[in-house]
C-alpha cells in the first residue's frame, strides 16, 4: 500500500498516542494524555477509555483506527463534552487545547470550545441535521453564537462557507432544508458547520461511512483542500485503513479502550509494531490478495470491557501470546523514534528477534 502522505513526501508528525506535546517540530494544538471513561449500566460499569493517549499539531492529520466498539469516538467524545454525563464520566486524564486543560477548566462544553475552537463532523449528517431548519440558518445559528454576528450577516457568511465546500448554487441550497440534499451533499453541509467558525481541530468521526465511494473522494479531497487552505489539525475516527493511509500524517491504532500502538502513518503501515496492527492489515482486501489466501479474519472477540483483562486486553486473540501477557499489562515501548507499542515482545528481555515475528512487509 502506498500513502498519499507519500507521494507528498510530508510523513513528518506527531507521536500519537505519546501525548506529550505533539512530536518534533512544535507543540500539540490538541494533547489528550491518560483519558479514563466509563459509563454506568444496568449490568455493571463499562471501562470505554482505558489511559488512551494522542495528540496532533497544527496542519496535521491524526487518525484513530480500530474495530467498532474499541473507543474511538467515545474517546473525542467525552472531551467535547458530548456523551450524557451521567451515565457516562470522564475518571481520570488531561485534554490540552493550546496549553489549556479543557477538562479541568470544565469548558469542553463551553462556547469558547465546542463548535468555535474544535469542529467536529458527525457519522450519520441526516440525525446530525436539524430537518425542521433551513440548511443555512443552522450553519448560521453557529456563527451567531460564537462570533456574534447579526441574523442576517450569519447568513451571508453562512453561503460563503458553503460554497467553499464546492455546494453549487450555494445562496439556493442556503435556503433549503436537509431532505432536499443528497447523502454527500448533507456531508458538505455537516461540514460547512464544523468550520464555520474557523477552529483550530476538526474531529471528523467517520466522515464517509455512509457515501458511496465516488462521493467519498470528493470529501476526502474536500477536507485535504480545507485543511491546506486554513491550516486546521484534524482528528479523523475511523475503522478504514484505505482512508487512514490516504489522509493521515500520525495513526494511533485503538484497541480495547487503549493505544496499542502509535507512530507515523509509515511507521504503523510498513514497521508494524503490535499483532493487532498486523491483523488489522491481513484483514484488508487488496489487490494483492488472490483467492487461495482470500482474507484473514481476526479470530475470537474483544474482551469484556465490564471487566477488562488485568494484561494485554489482545491476549486471548493473539498468535504471539506469551504466558507473561496474561496477568501482566505491557508498557510502552519505543520502537523507533515517535513510534511506540504495547506489546511484551519489545521489552529488552523477550528473546531475540521475537518482535520481528510480525513486522511485516509493505501491504
Amino acid at each position: 500500500m502506498t500513502t498519499s502522505k507519500d507521494a507528498a513526501g510530508d510523513t513528518a508528525g506527531v507521536a500519537a498516542g505519546g501525548g506529550a506535546g505533539g512530536g518534533p517540530g512544535g507543540a500539540a494544538v490538541l494533547d489528550v494524555a491518560d483519558l479514563h471513561v466509563e459509563f454506568d449500566t444496568h449490568g455493571g460499569i463499562v471501562k470505554a477509555v482505558r489511559g488512551a493517549s494522542f495528540s496532533v499539531r497544527q496542519g496535521k492529520t491524526l487518525a484513530i483506527v480500530g474495530e467498532s466498539g474499541c473507543g474511538k469516538s467515545v474517546s473525542v467524545q467525552s472531551i467535547m463534552g458530548l456523551i450524557p454525563m451521567p451515565p457516562g464520566r470522564i475518571t481520570r486524564g488531561v485534554a490540552r487545547l493550546d496549553g489549556i486543560d479543557i477538562i479541568k477548566q470544565k469548558i469542553i462544553n463551553g462556547e469558547e470550545v465546542r463548535g468555535n475552537r474544535v469542529g467536529m463532523i458527525f457519522q450519520d449528517p441526516m440525525s446530525a441535521l436539524n430537518p425542521t431548519m433551513r440548511v443555512g440558518d443552522q450553519i448560521a445559528e453557529t456563527l451567531q453564537v460564537h462570533r456574534g454576528l447579526s441574523k442576517r450577516h450569519a447568513f451571508a457568511r453562512a453561503v460563503e462557507v458553503l460554497a467553499t465546500t464546492h455546494i453549487p448554487e450555494a445562496d439556493a441550497r442556503a435556503k433549503q432544508y436537509p431532505f432536499a440534499f443528497s447523502g454527500g451533499m448533507l456531508q458538505r453541509a455537516m461540514i460547512a458547520m464544523a468550520i464555520a467558525c474557523e477552529p483550530d481541530v476538526l474531529i471528523a468521526d467517520e466522515p464517509t461511512t455512509a457515501l458511496d465511494v465516488t462521493i467519498q473522494a470528493q470529501i476526502l479531497d474536500l477536507l485535504e483542500e480545507l485543511q491546506r487552505k486554513n491550516g486546521m489539525a484534524i482528528v479523523l475516527i475511523t475503522h478504514d485503513l484505505g482512508v487512514v493511509a490516504r489522509m493521515a500524517d500520525d495513526v494511533a491504532v485503538m484497541y480495547a479502550g487503549e493505544i496499542v500502538e502509535s507512530g507515523s502513518v509509515d511507521d504503523v503501515f510498513y514497521r508494524s509494531a503490535h499483532p493487532y496492527t498486523m491483523g488489522l492489515k491481513a484483514a484488508m482486501p487488496s489487490y494483492a490478495t488472490s483467492k487461495a489466501i482470500g482474507l484473514r479474519p481476526i479470530e475470537g472477540t474483544p474482551p469484556d470491557l465490564f471487566d477488562p483483562p488485568a494484561g494485554c486486553g489482545y491476549f486471548a486473540r493473539c498468535p504471539h501470546a506469551m504466558r507473561l501477557c496474561d496477568p501482566h499489562s505491557p508498557h510502552r515501548f519505543e520502537v523507533g523514534p515517535e513510534h511506540h507499542a504495547r506489546c511484551w515482545l519489545h521489552h529488552p528481555s523477550a528473546p531475540r528477534g521475537a518482535a520481528e515475528l510480525y513486522r511485516g512487509e509493505p501491504v
